[in-house]
């Protein structure tokens, strides 16, 4: 897909050259705990340069870059993050491993990196905006959510600054045959349900408006190749390796 100049976020800028998008969701890999600096390292590591991560906020005020409100599936530990300090979550290890990073953390560690952000709460949005000024981190963000009140909260704080995804809402527009004007990009999974989302007509759809489209979450290689054979823009995946193979396979596989 070819984005006209005057259009393109710099978070989206590989796609105006043509180039397929590889995001290693919460890091990429079942082998090492998700969402932490050693996942990230890893796909740093393979070559990926976009990072997919989520935000909660904890009581006193701290983004983590965490997936669940609270943290007994990864942790082991009763309790969530909205009603503990950063003193208290920076505690846990995830899988008894790792610490979990504050976003600040991810953003300095990995400064060449792109990062797909999912705010997963109403009050991770104006922390989320102050966190990405101060840092000057704009231009390598794009914002998704579930809330469509959220990711409006973005569009309507930042401007043309921000690269946001398509709201479910949004995504449903889009699948009656209506593209929505807002959203930089639309990030989707195959189905929603028993309602296929991703379909040759909804790719030229999008595609025709200038919304580049990126899958989630792929980890099984034939459904890689299916998504790239219906001309989708980029694949999300926490098979990093495999995810690659099928790219090289493809001649799709660049170092961003």
């Amino acid at each position: 897909m070819t984005l006209r100049p005057s259009h393109v976020h710099p978070y989206l800028a590989p796609h105006h050259d043509g180039q397929f998008i590889a995001f290693a969701h919460r890091g990429g890999t079942k082998d090492l705990p998700e969402n932490t600096i050693p996942a990230f390292r890893h796909a740093i590591e393979l070559g990926y340069r976009y990072l997919e991560t989520d935000v909660q906020l904890t009581r006193d005020g701290f983004l983590v870059a965490f997936h669940d409100n609270d943290l007994f599936r990864t942790c082991g530990i009763k309790g969530r993050i909205n009603e503990m300090t950063w003193q208290e979550v920076s505690q846990a290890r995830v899988d008894g491993k790792e610490p979990i990073p504050l976003l600040p953390e991810l953003l300095e560690e990995f400064p060449e990196a792109f990062l797909n952000i999912d705010s997963k709460s109403d009050p991770t949005v104006q922390p989320l905006i102050d966190v990405l000024k101060k840092s000057n981190a704009l231009p390598r963000v794009c914002i998704g959510s579930f809330s469509h009140k959220r990711i409006s909260q973005f569009r309507v704080a930042l401007g043309d600054q921000v690269c946001t995804s398509a709201s479910p809402i949004e995504v449903v527009r889009w699948i009656a045959g209506n593209v929505p004007i807002e959203p930089s990009c639309l990030q989707v999974p195959m189905r929603q349900g028993p309602i296929p989302v991703v379909t040759s007509r909804t790719v030229r759809s999008a595609q025709a408006a200038g919304k580049p489209i990126h899958v989630w979450t792929i980890d099984v290689a034939h459904d890689m190749q299916r998504l790239i054979d219906l001309g989708v823009d980029g694949l999300m995946t926490d098979q990093s390796i495999t995810l690659k193979k099928v790219l090289e396979a493809n001649n799709l596989w660049t170092h961003i």
